[in-house]
């Protein structure tokens, strides 16, 4: 049974940072890249960061870049995504996916195993 369990959601106020986790467990997710995702209320799922388990090449959305991290410790399958100067409209459920196409790490469709989500709330 292949698992993503996300957590570190919560309440955070505008300009502060939230570090949210993804663990992966199951299966060794080594070869696939990882990505997260959000939906916010009433839009679609849309791609905000990726990485490669072995290079650790990110990517990021105009959206976030600059102010988002990603980063993985392969040693416990897990990747995180590090939100910094958060804004209000940061809020949505964020998930976190293991990519087993051969395509764009920002395409949804790409991406085979999704977690629960958490959500994140940014005050203003």
């Amino acid at each position: 049974q292949v698992q993503l369990v996300e957590s570190g959601g919560g309440l955070v106020q505008a300009g502060g940072s939230r570090r949210l986790s993804c663990a992966a467990s199951g299966r060794t997710f080594s070869r696939y890249p990882m990505g997260w995702f959000r939906q916010a209320p009433g839009k679609e799922r849309e791609f905000v960061a990726g990485i490669t388990w072995s290079a650790g090449t990110t990517y990021y959305s105009d959206s976030v870049k600059g102010r988002f991290t990603i980063s993985r410790d392969s040693a416990r399958n897990t990747v995180y995504l590090q939100m910094d100067s958060l804004k209000p409209e940061d809020t949505a459920v964020y998930y976190c996916a293991a990519k087993v196409g051969d395509g764009s790490v920002m395409r949804r469709l790409e991406y085979r195993y999704w977690g629960q989500g958490t959500q994140v709330t940014v005050s203003s």
